[in-house]
């Protein structure tokens, strides 16, 4: 069975994107909107912030960062699954 690369990326893209949209709205309503950099994201995502600006700007960069993720994952899958002789999906 392969993937459906279109449809993968896509998927890996919006659950990324709105994973960081939905954390950064996480730690704002339990500790508020510092403004502060998150040091664990923000060393990866440049400019991202807890506010709600920085929910905007992860969800963009979430957005991106899982696409081009659920891309070379499906990609590889794909040309794996074609070297080992799986078969390939009927529908």
């Amino acid at each position: 069975m392969q993937l459906n690369i279109k449809a993968f990326t896509i998927t890996c893209a919006l659950f990324w994107g709105f994973g960081l949209f939905i954390l950064t709205w996480w730690i704002i309503a339990f500790d508020g909107s510092s403004g502060l950099p998150f040091e664990p994201l923000s060393s990866l995502y440049r400019g991202y912030i807890i506010s709600p600006l920085g929910s905007f700007i992860g969800f963009g960069y979430g957005f991106i960062d899982g696409g081009l993720g659920g891309l070379i994952f499906s990609w590889l899958y794909n040309c794996l699954c074609n070297k080992c002789g799986c078969r390939k999906s009927t529908d």
